[in-house]
C-alpha cells in the first residue's frame, strides 16, 4: 500500500474534491409528491401515462436556491450535488429534448440555473447528478428494473436503444454546455452485472459510455466524474455503506471516494419514515469517512414544495453548530498513520492532529505507541488547554499492575464532558 492515488490521467484535478471532504447530496423530483421512495414507479409499476400526471401537481412553490446553497455552506459543506434527472425520467431543467421537465411544470423556471448561480454567489462547488436509466423515455428498452416489465416484455421489439443513446447524450451535453463550469458529474448507474433471464441489466455499452464521457471532457475537461458510467474508473461512491479503512485498488494505490449517506432508509424526502440518523450519527460518519481518507457526501431530500422539511432543517443546524467550531478537523484534513485511542478517530493535516472522542473517557486518553511526541493539546471549540504528560517509568498501582507504560504519553481531560456532539482535541507534534 501507498500514498499514490489512483486517478485517470484525462479527468479534472481532484486536489479540491480532497481538500473540501464534505458535500450536500439532494434528491428532488416528481416522486417527492408521493413521498415515499424515489423509485416508487418502479416500486409500484406505475404506468407511465399516470405518473405524467404528477407534472401538473409539481409546483416547488418554496424553491429557494440561495437559502438551500447558503444553508448547506453554514453545515461545512463545501460541494453540492443536485438530481438533473432521475430514473423516473423527469427533467429539472428547460432541456429542449423533452417536454416532460419542470419549465412544463406549474413552477415553470429552470431550478438548475438558480442553483448554479447560488453556487457561484457562495463560492460552493456545483455537482450534478444524472441517471442513465429513463423509464420514462420511450425507447428506453425493459429490463427486470422497468415499471413496464410485467406487462410489456412481449413489445420490446417496438424499441431501439440507439434512440435512447443520442437523446441520453444530447441531454447530458445540455448539461455541460448550459450552466458555465460545472465541477463534479455524478452519473447513477450501471447494472450489467444483473440477469433476469428474459432481459439484462444495462452498463457502459448500453450507455455509449466512452463516448458519453469523451463529450463531457471535451466540455469540461477539468471536471470530476464518479465511477458508476461502468468504466471502472472515477470517484468510487459506495452508498448507505461505511468502509471499515481507507480503500486501495489492486495495484495497493489509494482510492477516491465518497461514501453516500441519506437521512433515512430513502433518498427522497419521506415524512414517514422515521429511521433517521441523529445530528452524532451524521457527524460521526463525517469524521469516520475522513479518517479514513474519504469524502462524505450527505443526502437531505427536498419536499415536492422545494424546501427543507422542519426535521431536515433541525439536523442540518446541529451539524452547522459543530462546523462552526470544527471546521479544522474536517477540511484539508485526512487519514494519519497514527493509531487512535479506544473510541476515537484521528485525522490530520500536516503535523497538526485533531483527536475526535466518540465517547467521552474517565480523566485520561493514553496515546500509546504514539510515535511523536506532542508539542501542546487543547479543545479545538474554545482552544481551552489539555494537560500533556509523558511518563518516563511506568507508573505502577494496586498489586504492581503497571496502569501506564514507560513513555506513553497521557491526555488529562474533566471529568465532564463539554457540550457537544464530538469534542475535539487538536495536538501539535514536535518536529
Amino acid at each position: 500500500m501507498n500514498n499514490v492515488y489512483s486517478w485517470p490521467e484525462n479527468y479534472g484535478d481532484p486536489s479540491w474534491f480532497l481538500y473540501d471532504r464534505f458535500g450536500l447530496f439532494i434528491h428532488w423530483g416528481l416522486y417527492s409528491l408521493k413521498a415515499k421512495d424515489e423509485w416508487i414507479m418502479t416500486q409500484e409499476k406505475i404506468p407511465k401515462e399516470n405518473y405524467e400526471n404528477y407534472l401538473s401537481q409539481f409546483s416547488a412553490d418554496l424553491y429557494d436556491a440561495r437559502s438551500i446553497v447558503k444553508k448547506a455552506k453554514e453545515c461545512g459543506m463545501k460541494y453540492i450535488v443536485l438530481t438533473t434527472k432521475h430514473h423516473e425520467g423527469f427533467a429539472l431543467w428547460d432541456s429542449k429534448y423533452t417536454d416532460y421537465k419542470i419549465t412544463n411544470s406549474p413552477h415553470q423556471k429552470d431550478v438548475l440555473k438558480e442553483f448554479v448561480d447560488a453556487c457561484r454567489e457562495e463560492n460552493v462547488k456545483i455537482g450534478f447528478y444524472h441517471s442513465l436509466i429513463d423509464w420514462h423515455h420511450e425507447h428506453f428498452t425493459i429490463d427486470g428494473l422497468h415499471p413496464q416489465r410485467d406487462e410489456e416484455r412481449v413489445k420490446q421489439e417496438k424499441r431501439n436503444m440507439a434512440v435512447y443513446q443520442q437523446y441520453l447524450h444530447n441531454q447530458v451535453e445540455e448539461l455541460v454546455t448550459s450552466y458555465g463550469k460545472i465541477d463534479y458529474f455524478w452519473f447513477d448507474f450501471s447494472y450489467d452485472d444483473r440477469d433476469w433471464g428474459w432481459s439484462k441489466g444495462k452498463g457502459a455499452e448500453d450507455w455509449l459510455g466512452e463516448e458519453l464521457e469523451a463529450l463531457i471532457l471535451k466540455n469540461q475537461p477539468h471536471i470530476l466524474l464518479n465511477n458508476r458510467l461502468g468504466l471502472n474508473r472515477g470517484v468510487y461512491t459506495p452508498e448507505q455503506y461505511q468502509p471499515t479503512s481507507p480503500l486501495y485498488d489492486a495495484s495497493g494505490n489509494k482510492m477516491i471516494w465518497e461514501a453516500c449517506q441519506t437521512f433515512n432508509e430513502r433518498w427522497t424526502y419521506n415524512p414517514n419514515n422515521l429511521h433517521h440518523k441523529s445530528p452524532e450519527m451524521i457527524l460521526k460518519l463525517l469524521i469516520d469517512t475522513v479518517a479514513k481518507d474519504g469524502n462524505f457526501l450527505m443526502n437531505f431530500g427536498l419536499t415536492a414544495r422545494g424546501d427543507f422539511d422542519k426535521l431536515s432543517s433541525s439536523v442540518m443546524d446541529k451539524i452547522a453548530e459543530w462546523m462552526k467550531y470544527h471546521k479544522q478537523s474536517i477540511h484539508g484534513a485526512g487519514a494519519s498513520e497514527l493509531s487512535p485511542p479506544q473510541d476515537c478517530r484521528i485525522t490530520q493535516k500536516g503535523d497538526t492532529i485533531y483527536l475526535h472522542l466518540f465517547s467521552w473517557p474517565f480523566r485520561t486518553v493514553h496515546l500509546k505507541d504514539f510515535g511523536r511526541e506532542v508539542e501542546y493539546a487543547r479543545f479545538l471549540h474554545d482552544h481551552s488547554e489539555v494537560s500533556v504528560k509523558v511518563f518516563e517509568e511506568s507508573e505502577i498501582f494496586h498489586h504492581d499492575v503497571p496502569v501506564i507504560e514507560k513513555d506513553e504519553t497521557v491526555l488529562e481531560l474533566p471529568v465532564i464532558k463539554p457540550d457537544l456532539l464530538v469534542p475535539v482535541i487538536e495536538m501539535k507534534l514536535k518536529n
